[in-house]
């Protein structure tokens, strides 16, 4: 894919969404960093309904240490591997207390030295809380990245970093959010909307002339990505209640 196209790709999806953020509820970065934990193999959606109750009893690593794993596994039950994900929620909490004074680190090196926290949820984390311009690789991406063309790769690492070598500075910031939403909603994993795609003429993939005219967006984009294991987090956008982003 060319600089031109590649450009006008974030382009339009800055005009359609100037301003994308996180769908993760969080008012601090401590808030933010249990929820891309919590999130792992989990939707934005159960991961708020969670935090709504947990965040009223404990939302600091000292209230969360004195909450306890079994009283924390109450509130999170509803969402996968929540008995492992508890258990290095207050390993982390322990750890930001003793080596960070209860504050979430800005460092990607002491981000992923914490229980739980891989390399995708530390770039969630320093973009959203911190803003540098990381971009954090899940699923949605990955298959956004290998079918538009936009920055092929056999591993998450080697898309990070080629989107990371080839998107424009000025779209950096923001390209997580608007690369996860589109492959959230638009380019979806079975059944794309080609015919309502932004950047259908864009895409690298070519469309069937049943998709052309609207009738058939699942021929266009067969599924040609499997869904890839995630170390931790999810990056999925976030409706920050002080208007922060993710």
């Amino acid at each position: 894919m060319n600089v031109t196209k590649r450009r006008a790709i974030f382009e339009r999806l800055r005009a359609a969404n100037p301003k994308p953020t996180t769908e993760l509820v969080y008012r601090t970065p401590f808030e933010l960093l249990i929820a891309v934990v919590l999130s792992a193999q989990a939707t934005d959606v159960s991961v708020n309904k969670a935090t709504a109750t947990l965040y009223k009893v404990a939302n600091t690593p000292k209230k969360l240490l004195a909450l306890g794993e079994a009283n924390l596994k109450e509130h999170i039950r509803r969402i996968g591997l929540y008995q492992t994900k508890a258990r290095n929620i207050i390993a982390l909490c322990r750890l930001l207390l003793e080596k960070h004074g209860g504050e979430v680190p800005a460092e990607r090196e002491a981000l992923e030295a914490l229980p739980g926290v891989g390399r995708k949820t530390a770039n969630v984390v320093l973009n959203t809380a911190f803003g540098q311009p990381t971009i954090a690789v899940d699923t949605h991406i990955f298959r956004v990245a290998n079918r538009t063309g936009l920055a092929p790769g056999k591993t998450v690492l080697e898309v990070e970093q080629k989107l990371l070598k080839t998107t424009p500075d000025e779209f950096k910031h923001d390209a997580h959010h608007w690369l996860i939403l589109h492959g959230r909603y638009v380019c979806k994993a079975r059944n794309p909307d080609c015919p309502h795609c932004p950047i259908r003429d864009l895409c690298d993939r070519k469309l069937a002339p049943a998709d052309q005219n609207g009738t058939s967006a699942k021929t266009a984009h067969p599924r040609t990505t499997r869904a890839i294991p995630v170390k931790t987090g999810s990056s999925k956008p976030h409706q920050n209640k002080t208007g922060g982003a993710t």
